[in-house]
């Protein structure tokens, strides 16, 4: 079902929401961010993947003592997925919410969304 009967508004149409060009362009917003950050980060896994599977006397490379170059790269690996997180946040709250905000806001002024109880 696509349509909600909002009170004082007439039903709301989330197709023709989907539609519209700001949420479109909320979709760009998002996909611009986290479509190249995937692939970044997948073909940093898979090369890591690779490299410890084929390559074995590279990522036995001493660094530092008894820490190889193996050791390194498997903790940047955790290091990589922290960046990531803090990046998507901050791109979140810095790109994404001020217009998933003025989406959300209208819609909830038409009486969308919300639960029975509120809508009177």
């Amino acid at each position: 079902m696509t349509q909600v009967d909002a009170p004082n508004a007439g039903p709301v149409d989330y197709q023709e929401v989907q539609a519209r060009e700001d949420f479109q362009e909320l979709r760009r917003t998002h996909r611009s961010f986290v479509f190249p950050m995937t692939a970044f980060f997948l073909i940093w896994y898979i090369a890591f993947v690779l490299v410890a599977a084929f390559f074995p006397d590279v990522m036995a490379i001493p660094v530092w003592g008894n820490i190889n170059l193996g050791l390194v790269l498997g903790l940047a690996q955790f290091l990589t997925t922290f960046v990531i997180t803090g990046l998507y946040v901050w791109f979140s709250n810095s790109k994404m919410d001020p217009k998933s905000s003025a989406l959300r806001t209208e819609l909830e002024a038409r009486g969308a969304g919300l639960p029975e109880e509120d809508k009177h």
